[in-house]
């Protein structure tokens, strides 16, 4: 018997950070993820029927993915084994496989077996799993920060409940950042230390939705005054926390994200959002390159002829940031994507080649017209090719009735807006003239 085992794991306790001191210890301390946890929810009704499965959690760091799984093997009475994706190869899974077989055939103890950073896993280790997953022989729970969809094979998936978190809101981190003051027996009590409710906000709100984030922080914030104030104010939680650095991975779900929105702010003419997007692209080390390249897309594809000149400056936003590249570039970005904004919309050109190509790839090849072939070498006159055609630039009116396709389609359909409102109008007559084969005379 150890007679300075409470005090050794007291010891233990006070040496770990605030973070990992204050995680839940039951289902009622768990802070956030109402959407899936709450009374009546189908992560809460699996729990509450025990029939936990395979389940995958997908969100961003420091929102509870470590936390629920512990307390989901808790609250089931089952035993809880934990790898990590980037550490952990194929012998580790089959070794704790194993375990969990011989737990599960002995003495009738399932096991859940928890797997951080999932999308790490090849594609081979992530195929092991399956056979136990399926029998129940083990319980997964993995999680992921990167989009299941894409970073998982189809087989888990299918095998899988997938559970989104949400960043922690304003009023979890709060709440959570006052019990650590508070708390005297895990968190921060026993320093005697005392936080305005304005530096706890600060802190929460430039957390980012982080737990984690949030409670190392105030940690760093109440050992910084422990013997001198004892008093975390405003300022000194605006030191304790480094420079925000705003999530980013330039192959996961905040870059498509982020763009998305983006674009969308500019399609909706809504300039303000449309710069905070940019700004959050720039500020995350987004390359600027990308943006210019989306600028240049979008002003085809949502502004088209109603405005021309945003392709103009779109391209010119592109050789810009090509060439002057950040931090000064940001300003050429941020000059097209308001001009964007504000620009009249049209994605009628967008709309006219898809609906071309779409003919094109189903309903086969028109042949060219004889009048419309080249005409300019030996011999084609004894083909009949370019025979009849007449020179738009010869008439008059600079242009002539004469059919160009062979068959009647209309796919470019400009709107009533900005310059192509002029283009609705011409097109308009174009076709009223090729419908009765002659020119109006008057125009």
């Amino acid at each position: 018997m150890n007679l300075f085992a409470g005090q050794e794991e007291d010891n233990r306790l006070k040496a770990r950070p605030l973070a990992a001191r204050m995680r839940p210890r039951t289902l009622d301390e768990f802070t956030g993820q109402s959407h899936i946890l709450g009374d009546g929810k189908l992560l809460r009704r699996m729990l509450n029927a025990d029939r936990i499965g395979s389940v995958i959690f997908y969100g961003p760091p420091g929102v509870g993915k470590t936390s629920l799984a512990e307390l989901i093997a808790k609250h089931t009475k089952r035993r809880f084994r934990r790898l990590n994706a980037t550490m952990a190869g194929v012998k580790d899974v089959r070794g704790l496989i194993a375990e969990a077989e011989q737990a599960l055939s002995v003495h009738g103890t399932q096991t859940v077996v928890f797997i951080d950073e999932l999308h790490r896993f090849s594609r081979s280790q992530q195929d092991i799993l399956l056979p136990d997953v399926e029998s129940g022989t083990i319980s997964l729970i993995g999680a992921t920060t990167a989009n299941p969809f894409f970073s998982l094979v189809a087989p888990l998936i299918s095998r899988s409940q997938i559970f989104e978190f949400k960043e922690l809101t304003l009023e979890d981190l709060c709440g959570l950042l006052h019990s650590a003051v508070t708390d005297a027996e895990r968190g921060l009590g026993r320093t005697g230390v005392t936080a305005d409710d304005e530096a706890l906000q600060l802190i929460a709100t430039l957390s980012d939705g982080d737990a984690r984030r949030s409670l190392t922080a105030l940690e760093i914030a109440v050992l910084s005054v422990e013997q001198t104030t004892k008093h975390v104010d405003v300022e000194t939680a605006r030191e304790s926390l480094q420079k925000r650095v705003v999530r980013f991975d330039p192959g996961g779900d905040d870059h498509y994200d982020v763009a998305s929105a983006f674009i969308k702010s500019i399609r909706g003419s809504d300039p303000d959002a449309a710069l905070y997007w940019l700004a959050r692209m720039l500020e995350s080390g987004e390359d600027p390159r990308f943006i210019a390249r989306r600028l240049v897309i979008s002003a085809s594809e949502d502004i088209g002829n109603a405005d021309p000149q945003g392709l103009l400056i779109a391209t010119a936003t592109f050789q810009a940031t090509e060439t002057i590249g950040m931090p000064e570039c940001r300003i050429n970005l941020a000059q097209a994507t308001t001009y964007l904004a504000c620009a009249p919309k049209s994605n009628a050109a967008y709309k006219a080649i898809d609906a071309a190509l779409n003919d094109v790839r189903t309903q086969g090849v028109l042949p060219v017209p004889m009048h419309l072939r080249d005409g300019h070498y030996k011999g084609a006159e004894r083909l009949g090719h370019g025979q009849g055609y007449v020179y738009s630039h010869d008439s008059p009116h600079g242009w002539v009735p004469q059919d160009y396709l062979g068959v009647p389609k209309q796919y470019y359909e400009p709107v009533p807006r900005g310059r192509e409102k002029q283009f609705l109008e011409w097109v308009n007559w174009l076709r009223e003239q090729r419908s009765t084969n002659e020119p109006d005379q008057e125009s």
